[in-house]
């Protein structure tokens, strides 16, 4: 599946429990700072050092879940029902989205689980047999899509899933992919320059970079592609986890609120 067997220890449960971890903690600091202080352009940058790195860690996940969707879309037994999951999911998770960041970000902003699910029909548009312009442009369009949608990981998440799959045999090739949009991605932060400290924003953009490439190699090095011991329970535990961890984080926000 991957370029070598040795050290191939972690199933998809555990990948995608290693994930979660992470991404809840760094999910419930920066998200209860941006909204408890909206008002604060500089957003988590005020927190101490250590809490912004613990905050940045929550990027582990993303591409662990890249990686998933193009196991998915090779191994899934029905394809069709695999990317209806996702939207539904998406759809069930996006009321809770609106609950966190309506205040801050309107009502025109929408969750991963849609990047995901238009990552998932960028390879189903590759794979159509079209023609190649045809199937470039399909690809685009799902891109574009996520854009549109303001979803999370706009744009660069279609194309990190894009990009996983049609260099998924080449193990150079992908990782070249990879670390290029990954580069793309974290430079474009330097936009921010001027709006936040430069030393902060610099260290910020070191820490995501060696943060994001850090599933990468775990997905390509000890990843095994098997399931867990309980893939019915684990299954759905992911995709329900996602709405939940956001309702769980709003309520500490109020409980917070009314302590002060």
């Amino acid at each position: 599946m991957y370029e070598s067997t040795r050290c191939k220890v972690l199933n998809r449960d555990v990948m995608k429990y290693l994930a979660l971890v992470p991404m809840f903690i760094g999910h419930m600091i920066g998200w209860i700072t941006m909204m408890r202080h909206p008002e604060n352009s500089m957003g988590t940058y005020t927190l101490p050092l250590p809490l912004q790195i613990v905050v940045d860690l929550a990027l582990f996940c993303p591409p662990v879940m890249f990686f998933m969707i193009v196991d998915g879309y090779k191994y899934t037994k029905d394809r069709k029902k695999y990317a209806l999951r996702l939207l539904l999911f998406a759809c069930i998770t996006q009321p809770f989205h609106w609950l966190l960041f309506q205040p801050s970000s309107g009502w025109w902003t929408f969750n991963v689980i849609f990047t995901l699910f238009f990552g998932l029909l960028s390879i189903t548009a590759w794979e159509s047999g079209r023609k190649l312009w045809q199937r470039i442009l399909l690809v685009i369009l799902c891109a574009l899509a996520t854009a549109v949608m303001m979803c999370d990981w706009i744009v660069f998440g279609v194309l990190f899933i894009f990009f996983l799959h049609v260099f998924r045999d080449r193990p150079k090739a992908r990782l070249i992919a990879y670390t290029s949009l990954l580069l793309v991605h974290t430079l474009l932060n330097l936009f921010s320059l001027g709006t936040v400290p430069t030393g902060r924003l610099l260290v910020n953009m070191l820490v995501m970079f060696v943060v994001l490439m850090a599933p990468y190699f775990c997905m390509t090095t000890f990843y095994n592609g098997k399931k867990g011991a309980h893939p019915v329970f684990a299954k759905w535990f992911f995709y329900a986890f996602y709405p939940l961890h956001y309702l769980v984080i709003f309520i500490v926000k109020l409980v917070l609120d009314h302590m002060q």
